[in-house]
């Protein structure tokens, strides 16, 4: 079995952002030069995601204000006694997911004729990285 990884790294202008990347995904698969397998996606902050959607910005709008009523900015919440602003941002990270495993098929990603790869930000505007792991033979 071989091993592949990559780091991709973040730093959002907006607060809150959703950023495609099957592109970034997709060029790790290929300089893996694995056939078989799959690719490991996970988000290395614990107010950031990983997902699998669809390429569409509207969605993304309704994804965000969907976000924004299950988990909406608040001052009340327990974490922000600590001094911290951002639990909204660990509750949205909470339901979007933090990774997702791809499979991987003649060298390719196997996905659904919709899906793509996105990273999902919820406490933006500093640096924040994602991990590919690409492995199988």
């Amino acid at each position: 079995m071989k091993f592949h990884t990559k780091y991709l790294w973040f730093n959002t202008k907006a607060e809150k952002e959703i950023v495609p990347i099957q592109s970034e995904v997709e060029s790790a698969v290929r300089e893996s030069g694995i056939k078989e397998g799959f690719a490991f996606v996970s988000a290395m902050h614990i107010t950031s995601s990983v997902f699998v959607n669809d390429h569409e910005p509207g969605l993304w709008s309704d994804i965000l204000g969907w976000l924004e009523q299950v988990a909406p900015a608040r001052a009340d919440y327990a974490h922000h006694k600590t001094g911290e602003t951002n639990a909204d941002a660990h509750l949205k990270r909470l339901v979007m997911g933090h990774q997702v495993m791809l499979p991987i098929t003649g060298g390719k990603l196997d996905l659904g004729p919709w899906e793509r790869v996105f990273y999902g930000e919820f406490d933006g505007k500093r640096r924040k990285r994602v991990i590919i792991k690409v492995f199988g033979e």
